[in-house]
This record gives C-alpha cells, structure tokens and sequence, in this order.
C-alpha cells in the first residue's frame, strides 16, 4: 500500500551511477529546512567517555560458530535493539546517552555477523557463498543472545529489518519476549530482492546506497545525523546490504500470520515515520489493524531512521512506550 508520487523507470544500473550527482543537484536547488532535532545535547567536552561498554560474545548460529560484537548501557529491564539493514549497532549510539531511559532499561545493541565489528566465522568458507540473511537465521541470534545472556524475557526493539524482526518474534516465540517495539514496521514489504542489483555491482559505488538512503529520511532531520547515518552505509561490505534485503522483501510475510499475535502475552508497539517512503505510515497501520491489542503512532518529521536522523525527536514517540512497559511489569 505505497503511497503516490515520483517513480523511476529506467535502467537501474545507469539510474544507481547517476543517482548521488542529482541527489546532490536537489539538494542545492532546494530552500534550507530548519531541523527540527536539536544536536546540542549530544556534544561531549573533550576526555569524556561514553556510557556503553562494548564486548563480544560466541554464539553457535546455524551451525558455525560467530564472535558477535554488543554494547550495553543501563540498568533494569533488558531491551536488545536490532539496526538497519547493511549498517550496525551504532545507529542506537544516542539512546546509550538518554539518562531518562537507561536508568529503567539495560539497553543492549548488537552487530549482526558480517556487520559491524561481528566479522564473519574463521571455520566456515563463507566467501565461497552468496550472502543472503534468511529469517531463521536472523530470528535465532536475539534467542541465542538472550539465552547466554539469561535475559528473563527481554523487550525487543528493531528498525527496519528489525522492525520486520520484532514482529516476527512476536508471532512466532511470544513466550520470550515481554514486548516488541517495531519500528517502520510492516506486514510485507512490496517489490523484489532480484530486482536490486544495483545495490551490488562492481560499476555503482558506495556513495549510491548512502544517497538512497538520504531519501528515505526527514528533510527536517538535523543534516550532520542524516550524514552519519547515510556514511554507514557507505562504509560496510559491498554485498552485505543487498542480502540484508532478502528477509526485508523475500522471506519476510506476516499477513497471514498477524491475527493470531498475542498481545496479552508480548505487548506490541509500531512506530512508523512521516517520511518513510519505504515502510510507510500505512503500512505500519495496516499492521496495526491486524494486530489486535497492539499501539501505532505516526511519528510526525521523522524518516525510516528515527533513532539515528534525529533522536531527539524519537525519544518523544520512545518514552510513552517504556512508561506503559515499565508500569506493565512482568
């Protein structure tokens, strides 16, 4: 249920090459917007050290063994927080510094293996091997964390692929999750995961899939969180979005499913962006319809990356949550 508006017809390999310079074209036709988040609380004096503290630990998943990198800040209720397709655990850098948060919540944001600091297994010859992020994998690394962490049922919040995940994890184990904050989240995702070649190629660079998703965000964002979010994915291995994508457009199907969520059982919460274009308001409503018991809130000025774009302005939408799962207990 996409919303109307400008579409592309075109080859997409020539369309990817070309797509920053006229990214760039727009961006300086068009009139400054004044951002609507503020940057001035996130400014350390120089010395001062953050609040989470990173580690790593080994997981069995799927038959081989991965270091998987986490940090963690806070006390209480456990949160595991799940990043974007093709990016990592840095996108939830600034909930880590939110007082008002994490002195309820022991917030804990993990690297998916071939992300981030979670390098690839040294006993598996996964080079040799395209990759593709398929569910049950993907559904298996929150359990498995939670388990060797002896998490008694943590929330779990996700973006994206996580949004997606949080959901999934709500069908399908309600017995370990109290709650699910699903953020852009959705049903289905429309399109096709063969049809983005582009987001692989030898003859598109980087620079495509961070202008790409400089459009999914708020123009209303302030500009240099646009820019740290978008240089992430500039960043990571070539492949490793595209294949993130295979869950996201492929494997990933809840409509038939969502009736049958059990929100007395895991509470279930979607938070859905003015200006995502990719998971958008109405899908995150359609969803909402078809969980019975579940929340949505239109989070008004805020892109497909709310917690990175401008977390300032998603605290306001995130709060409220945490209050009603505080006040739920369990």
């Amino acid at each position: 249920m996409q919303r109307q508006g400008i579409g592309r017809k075109a080859d997409p390999i020539t369309f990817a090459q070309y797509y920053p310079a006229v990214a760039r074209a727009i961006e300086l036709l068009r009139p400054g917007a004044v951002s609507a988040g503020s940057t001035s609380q996130y400014s350390r004096p120089n010395g001062a050290i953050d609040a989470p503290i990173g580690r790593y630990i080994n997981l069995c998943l799927g038959g081989a063994n991965y270091r998987v990198y986490y940090e963690e800040a806070g006390q209480g209720i456990p949160v595991l927080m799940q990043h974007t397709a093709g990016c990592h655990s840095s996108q939830w850098r600034h909930l880590f510094e939110m007082p008002e948060i994490t002195k309820n919540f022991r917030l804990i944001a993990y690297d998916l293996p071939f992300h981030g600091k979670s390098l690839p297994p040294v006993e598996k010859n996964w080079w040799e091997q395209e990759y593709r992020l398929k569910g049950d994998f993907l559904r298996s690394i929150p359990l498995e964390i939670a388990k060797a962490l002896q998490l008694e049922r943590p929330v779990f919040m996700g973006c994206s692929v996580g949004g997606l995940l949080a959901l999934d994890l709500a069908a399908r184990h309600e017995d370990q999750f109290r709650s699910v904050i699903s953020i852009e989240g959705a049903l289905e995702i429309p399109g096709s995961w063969t049809a983005e070649t582009e987001l692989w190629h030898p003859q598109v660079s980087s620079e495509y899939k961070a202008r790409f998703m400089e459009a999914l965000m708020s123009p209303l964002s302030p500009k240099c969180y646009r820019k740290e979010t978008s240089f992430i994915y500039s960043a990571a291995w070539p492949q490793v979005f595209h294949g993130d994508l295979f869950y996201y457009m492929n494997d990933y199907d809840l409509k038939e499913s969502a009736s049958q969520i059990n929100t007395q059982q895991t509470s279930v919460h979607i938070l859905s962006g003015e200006y995502d274009c990719s998971a958008t308001m109405e899908m995150g409503y359609e969803a909402h319809r078809a969980i019975v018991g579940s929340t949505w809130a239109e989070m008004k000025g805020l892109g497909h990356f709310p917690m990175s774009e401008n977390p300032a302005e998603f605290k306001k939408y995130l709060l409220p949550i945490l209050d009603g799962i505080l006040a739920r207990g369990l």
